[in-house]
């Protein structure tokens, strides 16, 4: 009897373990692909005809496809939103760190933290409690040294531990133009290291490109050379190269995961940091891209400046070739993460929403009333806040308190300001921002007491305090111009 007994508990005991692995198999593992001043039209899938991306639309072709994704006018800011889950207002990081300055404009900027706070919890932190291994490479932007690193924020696996193993593993190889193929190579490695792990996987593989400088591999430029341009846009030979370079990375990753047999419990959600950058250095140089439908670019509040490609392939949730118009931002991921993963949010205040409910039906909506962006820095724009409700988006300018009002449904290129025309839905708009700003204690800009119309608009470098040399970057510029930027590997 105590042998039946025994028996019966130890097949009940290994039930349990069976179940309790089963539940750890059946969350899906999460890669997050991160890529660096993409524009929302620089794809194939999102409609250029120059660039050519077969792998990015392959996989828009398996998955949900956002038309209307947002993120904030810069790096960092962005970044920190993904982290938190909150709004850049609402953290604290409106700009790149540490920025320029303009400190004889009109307004004196905010200041603002130069790291990302760490009493807030990030996804590395929130699945890693819940089980997951987690990885990061690449691009962080939130805080320099070891103390504010992502394994500082919880990423147990960077590319400073991946260890010998890797580096024999990868001997040989180059990193190539902006680091790609070292760190695609970084993402398989660690996904290989997986396979027979009993725990799912997240890793956010942050790109570096497609920022300036722009680089790309000889071949691949040569080729855009000789391709015939379309009569309109920018169609930059070394830009379309470096995005093909990139094109080909992407596949590396997603070639791997159907290798190891992993992609079908993996769920894939690649996006950009902020909208495309048009020269090769702020408002100087060659012009190499354009964001057009979408007006204006990085560093600024118009639909350039924040409207970024996003695609998400969850096998057996999200449609194949399916569109959500959903609105919809970076301060989304940290919760649509937990839900995907299974597990509560942090607690702590979190302004994005459950992305899962449109990744299942596109087509469904969410409660949120409206987006709420919060730019008050001098870029390639003048310091500014907006909201977007519906298809109307106000953008309401911090120097003088003026507002321009468009409707995106019939004017993606916010090319008519509707607010002569409908003051009273401007002043509805301008009132439900202002109240936004005071709920989330957004920094405002001060008036500045040192205002010199004659230096308003020189740059100053903010980790040094002195005056960018204009002189040495035009020159430098146009040194460049006769010469595409190209590395060798």
């Amino acid at each position: 009897m105590i042998r039946n007994l025994l028996s019966a508990v130890m097949v009940a005991v290994l039930a349990l373990g069976s179940a309790d692995l089963s539940g750890k198999e059946a969350r899906p593992n999460i890669v997050f692909i991160l890529i660096d001043d993409m524009g929302w039209p620089d794809l194939g899938c999102y409609g250029h005809v120059f660039h050519e991306t077969p792998r990015i639309d392959q996989l828009a072709e398996q998955s949900v496809r956002f038309t209307d994704f947002y993120a904030t006018p810069v790096c960092s800011s962005t970044r920190a939103t993904i982290e938190s889950g909150q709004n850049s207002a609402r953290v604290g990081i409106t700009d790149f760190l540490p920025g320029h300055w303009k400190p004889f404009a009109r307004l004196v900027v905010p200041p603002m933290p130069d790291h990302l706070d760490h009493e807030l919890t990030t996804p590395g932190e929130v699945l890693g409690r819940a089980g997951y291994n987690t990885a990061y490479f690449g691009k962080w932007h939130l805080g320099r040294g070891a103390e504010h690193s992502p394994a500082a924020h919880g990423y147990e696996t960077t590319a400073s531990n991946l260890g010998p193993e890797f580096k024999q593993w990868s001997k040989g190889r180059k990193a190539g133009p902006k680091d790609m193929v070292r760190l695609t190579d970084q993402a398989i490695w660690f996904v290989q290291q997986q396979k027979q792990s009993e725990s799912p996987f997240f890793l956010h593989l942050s790109h570096r490109a497609v920022h300036i400088p722009i680089q790309a591999q000889n071949e691949t430029v040569e080729k855009y050379k000789k391709k015939q341009k379309p009569s309109e846009g920018v169609n930059h030979p070394v830009y379309a190269a470096m995005i093909e370079d990139l094109d080909v990375q992407i596949g590396r990753l997603l070639d791997e995961l159907d290798r190891l047999q992993m992609a079908n419990n993996t769920v894939v959600i690649f996006t950009s940091d902020n909208g495309g950058l048009r020269q090769v250095y702020t408002g100087r140089g060659q012009v190499v891209s354009t964001n057009a439908p979408l007006r204006s670019e990085k560093g600024t509040l118009y639909e350039g400046g924040i409207r970024v490609p996003m695609i998400v392939r969850w096998p057996g949730v999200t449609p194949p070739r399916s569109v959500c118009r959903q609105p919809a931002a970076s301060w989304d991921m940290l919760p649509t993460f937990c839900a995907i993963a299974e597990v509560d949010p942090p607690d702590q205040t979190l302004d994005g929403e459950d992305l899962t409910g449109v990744f299942r039906q596109p087509s469904s909506s969410l409660e949120r009333p409206a987006l709420y962006f919060h730019y008050p820095h001098y870029h390639h724009s003048r310091p500014a806040s907006a909201v977007r409700s519906g298809d109307y988006k106000l953008i309401e300018w911090l120097e003088d308190g003026s507002v321009e009002l468009y409707d995106l449904a019939s004017d993606i290129g916010e090319t008519k300001n509707l607010a002569a025309a409908e003051p009273e839905q401007a002043s509805q708009l301008r009132d439900e921002l202002a109240a936004w700003r005071t709920r989330v204690g957004a920094r405002m800009p001060t008036e500045n007491t040192d205002y010199d119309e004659a230096k308003a608009d020189i740059w100053y470098n903010r980790s040094n305090s002195q005056p960018l040399d204009s002189a040495a970057i035009d020159s430098q510029l146009e040194s460049r111009a006769t010469k595409p930027y190209l590395r060798k590997n």
